[in-house]
């Protein structure tokens, strides 16, 4: 794996897993005693939501939803592709993802679950968030607010369609 692309470490191994036992201790709080729907955006969330899962205490169903994106472009206008394996109907659904970076992508997951199907309610959980995200009217679990919007790669987030399987979150180098 050529690594001229890694730049300063940004999240460690060691604090990646402290972030997501931090959101999976906020959503055990939240749903202790209920069920949800986890449904993961995919390929980016694969890896947050694999590590985040293993620590959730409540009833979970599973499904999956992409929405293919240029990282930094919040002008997202790509198919929205939800298999719907399971049904989310009259069910909390907790979107997963692996960063809110610019937040159009996740904007438009959010809105077209909510306008699409009738849920009881809709949440976002994500390791980390971006300063310049766009506002998602949504409540949102996250372990990390990032200084500034500095393009990242690793651990799920890629650069031209590599590097996703990093380990540990580091700045890119173009």
């Amino acid at each position: 794996m050529s690594n001229k692309h890694v730049g300063d470490l940004v999240l460690s191994q060691s604090q990646i897993q402290q972030g997501v036992s931090k959101v999976a201790e906020q959503l055990n709080q939240k749903y202790q005693g209920d069920s949800a729907v986890i449904i993961s955006v995919v390929p980016g969330g694969i890896l947050f939501t694999a590590d985040l899962v293993r620590e959730l205490s409540f009833d979970i169903g599973m499904d999956t939803i992409s929405c293919p994106h240029t990282p930094g472009d919040s002008n997202n206008n790509s198919t929205i592709v939800f298999h719907q394996n399971i049904t989310i109907e009259n069910q909390h659904v907790i979107v997963v993802d692996d960063a809110i970076e610019s937040g159009g992508t996740m904007k438009r997951l959010v809105s077209y679950l909510s306008e699409s199907y009738s849920l009881k309610s809709i949440s976002i959980a994500t390791l980390f968030v971006k300063p310049g995200r766009v506002d998602i009217p949504v409540t949102q679990h996250y372990a990390y607010e990032m200084p500034n919007n500095d393009m990242l790669i690793g651990y799920g987030l890629p650069w031209n369609n590599l590097h996703r399987n990093i380990p540990y979150l580091s700045k890119l180098i173009k």
